[in-house]
């Protein structure tokens, strides 16, 4: 290392030498400048340099397996921005592919960090952790690399000196590849080999602020005229709507945005599926989720029989099968023809920003309606608590409590159960979060992980409730050892069926997720937390507010699911439905298709 100072010495200058920070040193500082200060991750030995020069500057947090650090990245994205995981070379990193896609698929700036072999140790040996057998003919060192630029994200490894006298310029592109991930909202994978973590790199000149990165060097033109059709539009219109969609999730200058412009004209607005949960829904404006066949009643009368104009905000560029009502052709905003569709084509959504501040200074007269208020009636308390009822008990506690719920659904029936749910507006900005769009059972624990450390961190008496059958918990529950380390608040909803029920099409031993004879509630206990057994509403509802109130640890409430078609909500026997004609069931098929003519 004395060596090497020394010809930078030669070369530029001992002044210029003093200023190199090593290459760790220069990570810390570029994740500090993105509030990127919590990584999840695994320990390995390709990772222990890194480790080493991270645990001053940057915040650890051990993880259960390399695809739940992964997980606990997205969810630490989905909630402040940006997120971070570090594993160890292939063996660590290659797990994390399941929640790069998970990231790609929900536009999310998650960087993957890995550590790698030594450039010193590149050679034509194998080493440990290559994907490699005792066959192969060559030394392969890329498999991971290639793995995630199959996935189409940027996959690099950086690279050390290359000329004597010359600092590597692996900070730099350290920090580009992060910029890459910020503005574009998508992961990247960066392998540092293991003898660069302690090297001298080139000194950085960070901007003051991140803000300054994220300014467009260009904007489209055109959005004043944008501003006006709208405005026009709206003149016309006696019951306008702004329909919302999932690209806006990151962008907290345009949600705000959103929420001055429906106030203060006084304008209904709906987000679909994939939007939900950034939004107050007990707001009297809100219609709350919009999907077709497949939305609450109550709401969809204004949409599909009311409005007469629908400004359509950045909902996904190719058509979602999940989000447009499973192609039924019943989601009536697809097909309205008095509609101004706008999508984000540039970074950060500049111009819908621009629109959108015009409009909220343009001469719009005031809406004069008044939507139907909102109530939330109790259910008897003998009545069997089950998914037909699960929302409606919730919203009722809901409605009654200060304290705003953090729903975390599991993919499965709880997952579209949850769509029934009515969310306040949380401290963190999501009261509703779990990755529907690509759609993995065993992200809601780590999501979970991710909300409650936020929620510990910042002091809120917000309330995490997971919401999980017992298929998809079982996936995940070795990460609950980090809630009762890090002595973290959570109440989990365990709906106990002991089979995957959702698209379940026939009686096959595959179907079976668990037995009887498990206890739950013991190994609850042996996390430290407390569960419960309740079969009826008022049960349920005597055991969650009490879990509310107290906001200790890990509480667990077990709940039989009866596998009835009266004790399953709409959504999930339509989905049932439609999953069992997808997959070529001759009753199911003739079933949906009387559906569709609805």
């Amino acid at each position: 290392m004395t060596d090497i100072n020394s010809h930078y010495q030669n070369n530029f200058g001992e002044k210029y030498a003093q200023t190199l920070p090593t290459l760790g040193e220069a990570i810390v500082e570029v994740l500090q400048f993105f509030q990127c200060t919590q990584l999840y991750g695994v320990g390995g030995d390709f990772a222990a340099n890194l480790i080493a020069a991270f645990k001053d500057g940057l915040q650890l947090s051990p993880s259960s397996n390399e695809m739940h650090a992964g997980f606990n990245a997205c969810g630490h994205a989905e909630i402040n921005g940006i997120g971070a995981a570090l594993t160890t070379y292939t063996v660590g990193s290659l797990p994390c592919t399941s929640a790069a896609a998970l990231a790609i698929t929900e536009k999310l700036p998650v960087i993957f960090i890995s550590g790698a072999p030594g450039e010193s140790e590149i050679s034509t040996h194998t080493i440990h952790h290559t994907v490699a057998s005792s066959s192969t003919w060559r030394a392969e060192y890329d498999c991971a690399l290639e793995s995630f630029r199959a996935l189409g994200m940027k996959a690099e490894r950086l690279q050390g000196a290359r000329a004597v006298g010359q600092p590597n310029m692996a900070a730099e592109r350290f920090f580009q590849l992060v910029v890459h991930a910020y503005l574009n909202k998508e992961p990247v994978f960066i392998e540092i080999p293991r003898d660069l973590v302690f090297q001298k790199t080139q000194a950085l000149a960070l901007p003051e602020s991140v803000d300054l990165i994220s300014r467009n060097t260009f904007v489209l033109e055109g959005e004043s005229f944008i501003a006006e059709h709208i405005v026009e539009k709206l003149k016309h219109a006696q019951y306008p709507l702004v329909f919302i969609g999932e690209n806006v999730k990151l962008n907290r200058q345009l949600r705000e945005q959103l929420m001055q412009f429906c106030h203060k004209f006084n304008i209904p607005y709906a987000t679909t599926w994939f939007a939900k949960g950034l939004f107050d829904e007990f707001d009297s404006l809100c219609l709350g989720t919009y999907n077709g066949v497949f939305s609450s009643s109550d709401n969809r009368h204004y949409i599909e029989h009311q409005a007469d104009y629908i400004i359509e905000v950045d909902t996904s560029i190719h058509a979602q099968d999940t989000s447009s009502a499973f192609n039924t052709g019943t989601h009536e905003i697809d097909s309205f023809s008095n509609k101004t569709v706008i999508k984000g084509t540039v970074q950060n959504q500049q111009e819908i920003i621009n629109i959108f501040s015009s409009l909220l200074v343009a001469e719009i007269d005031r809406c004069e309606l008044t939507l139907p208020a909102k109530s939330f009636a109790k259910i008897d308390d003998l009545a069997k608590f089950d998914f037909h009822n699960l929302c409606s008990v919730l919203n009722h506690i809901q409605s009654n409590s200060e304290k705003p719920f953090i729903y975390l659904p599991e993919i499965g029936n709880s997952y579209f159960a949850s769509y029934g749910l009515t969310t306040k507006k949380s401290s963190i900005g999501r009261s509703w979060l779990t990755n529907p769009w690509y759609a993995a059972m065993g992200t809601s624990l780590p999501y979970a992980r991710t909300v409650c450390k936020t929620l510990k961190q910042q002091q809120s008496d917000d309330v995490a409730v997971l919401i999980t059958g017992d298929g998809g918990f079982h996936f995940q529950l070795n990460e609950l050892i980090h809630f009762q380390k890090e002595q973290l608040n959570l109440i989990v909803l365990y709906m106990r069926n002991d089979i995957y029920h959702l698209g379940k099409s026939g009686e096959g031993e595959i179907y079976h997720c668990s037995t009887p004879e498990f206890d739950v509630l013991q190994l609850i206990s042996a996390y430290g937390g407390k569960g419960h057994h309740c079969e009826t509403v008022g049960q349920f509802t005597q055991i969650f507010e009490q879990a509310v109130t107290e906001s200790q640890g890990i509480t667990l409430i077990e709940v039989p699911a009866d596998l009835d078609p009266q004790y399953q909500c709409d959504e999930i026997q339509m989905l049932n439905l439609y999953i069992q004609a997808q997959n070529g069931n001759p009753e199911a098929m003739q079933r949906w298709q009387k559906l569709k003519a609805i």
